[in-house]
């Protein structure tokens, strides 16, 4: 008969590649009958071998695991995770593949899946547990169902390493205790009164009797009251108008205290993507010198094109492009053209991209989140269309993977389309040197050089904002990017050659 502990990882592929340390333990209890638990095997990563008999439900010391790492992301430096919720309930049967529950990352929610078949004996960590750290239990399975209850009770050691069992920490023997005696008390010698200087009249306040004794049982020290008797002199007058003054004002302090004291707030807990999101921005603008530039670049011409895309799109039963998928399209061709603003600060060199990766904010109810598109240069309009609109859906569902997110080199953030903004500056997406802010656009009317019949004409111009990292873009190579990219927006047919 024997039993074993046993310390689970789920898949390695559902691991986030730049996250740190996201996966949590599993408990396996192996059954083969019998109640003899004398032996813990040596199984997975680190697991230690135990001596002795241990009892599964309040002995968690040998199940300790040491995980794999994976690798570390600049703006993550705690490897802790939250249990979105769990797919299993306790009590029910799992299988090889099975989805148990839904961690919530740094970045995204990632399934954790079972890795040996069984019975979900215990969730020590329920729905909606927050700062899992790495190497915490958060379940127990079993093999035979018979051996659920045995696991009703079970908490995992709170210890963060294995430690000599309590029969030993009690068998040792306590430190003799030193018995010290105090010393005889000394005899009080009878202290003699001395005659005390009389004080100078310079520092002696003078006040009435009846003052002093108001002054005394309201607490009031006459140093802070000025006499208007006789040389200065205090009288209880003098101690009532003091009392009424101090009166007037209690009232009103005491009532911007109680208006401090009764606001009217809610406490929203910090969700994962809002704590990474608020440490990489922070980061950003507090280590990468910022500047921007700014140009309008007229549309009429990329309206007019879009709107021929579309009713050819219509007709192949195709999705309608958006003047966000041009954009990202132009983009792209504009940092193969200039390369150096496609690139990475390191402090030994600048890594220059070879791949053109286009990071698209996304806005949703769970934070912000950039889903990247791959190759965005080598791409048709039609695809990029067809990803941007399935990545948005995933990060709204907050069901993004590592790989739809990963390995991006450059940004574009658009406020103007979805919010109507006219113009904005966005923070850089570290590693990233660049981030491009596009906002709406606004007809104006245009004076004609050389007017024949009218002498203006109406047009459409959007104004973007391209966000640099001064280390890696100087300002000229900055405007030469923003003039390739104008130039694709105004002439948006030359974004097919």
């Amino acid at each position: 008969m024997s039993y074993a502990l046993r310390a689970l990882d789920h898949s390695k592929k559902r691991v986030p590649k730049l996250l740190c340390q996201e996966q949590s333990s599993l408990l396996r209890w192996f059954s083969q009958g019998g109640n003899d638990a004398s032996k813990i095997h040596h199984h997975g990563h680190g697991l230690r071998k135990g001596d002795g008999t241990r009892n599964p439900s309040t002995d968690c010391s040998s199940s300790r695991a040491s995980f794999k790492h994976c690798q570390r992301t600049p703006a993550l430096d705690k490897a802790k995770g939250n249990i979105a919720r769990w797919l299993k309930m306790e009590g029910d049967k799992v299988s090889p593949g099975e989805v148990l529950c839904e961690v919530e990352t740094d970045k995204a929610t990632v399934e954790m899946e079972c890795m040996e078949e069984g019975f979900l004996a215990k969730i020590i960590k329920g729905d909606g547990s927050q700062g899992i750290k790495v190497g915490e239990v958060i379940a127990v399975t079993v093999e035979e169902e018979a051996d659920i209850s045995k696991f009703k009770d079970y908490q995992p050691s709170k210890s963060g390493a294995a430690g000599p069992p309590e029969t030993e920490k009690q068998s040792e023997p306590a430190p003799p205790k030193k018995e010290t005696t105090e010393p005889p008390a000394r005899q009080l010698e009878p202290q003699v009164s001395k005659p005390s200087q009389t004080p100078s009249t310079e520092d002696r306040i003078f006040a009435s009797p009846l003052a002093r004794k108001l002054a005394e049982d309201n607490k009031v020290p006459l140093t802070s009251i000025k006499g208007t008797g006789p040389d200065g002199r205090i009288l209880k007058a003098d101690i009532e108008d003091f009392l009424a003054s101090r009166g007037k004002e209690a009232p009103v302090a005491t009532r911007k205290a109680a208006e401090a004291t009764y606001l009217d707030y809610t406490d929203i807990p910090h969700t994962q993507i809002r704590k990474v999101t608020a440490s990489r921005l922070l980061l950003s603008k507090q280590t990468i010198p910022h500047y921007y530039l700014t140009v309008d670049t007229r549309v009429d011409n990329l309206m007019e094109f879009r709107n021929h895309l579309n009713k050819l799109q219509e007709a192949s039963g195709g999705k309608r492009l958006s003047v966000n998928d041009l954009v990202i399209k132009a983009a792209a061709l504009a940092l193969k053209k200039v390369p150096k603003c496609n690139s990475s600060w390191t402090d030994d060199y600048i890594r220059q991209y070879q791949n053109v990766n286009i990071n698209v904010a996304v806005q949703t109810d769970n934070g912000l989140y950039v889903p990247v598109i791959k190759d965005a240069d080598k791409k048709g309009l039609s695809k990029i269309s067809d990803e941007v609109k399935l990545l948005a859906q995933k990060a709204k569902g907050n069901s993004l993977k590592p790989e739809d997110y990963e390995g991006g080199t450059f940004t574009v953030s658009n406020l103007g389309g979805p919010f109507g903004i006219k113009q904005f500056c966005a923070i850089i997406n570290p590693p990233q040197a660049a981030i491009l802010a596009v906002g709406s656009a606004e007809k104006r009317v245009i004076p004609l050089e050389h007017p024949i019949e009218e002498e203006y004409e109406i047009g459409s111009f959007m104004s973007v904002t391209l966000s640099c990292d001064h280390r890696v873009i100087d300002g000229a190579v900055g405007a030469e990017w923003l003039k390739a990219f104008k130039a694709y927006i105004e002439t948006p047919e030359s974004m097919l050659l």
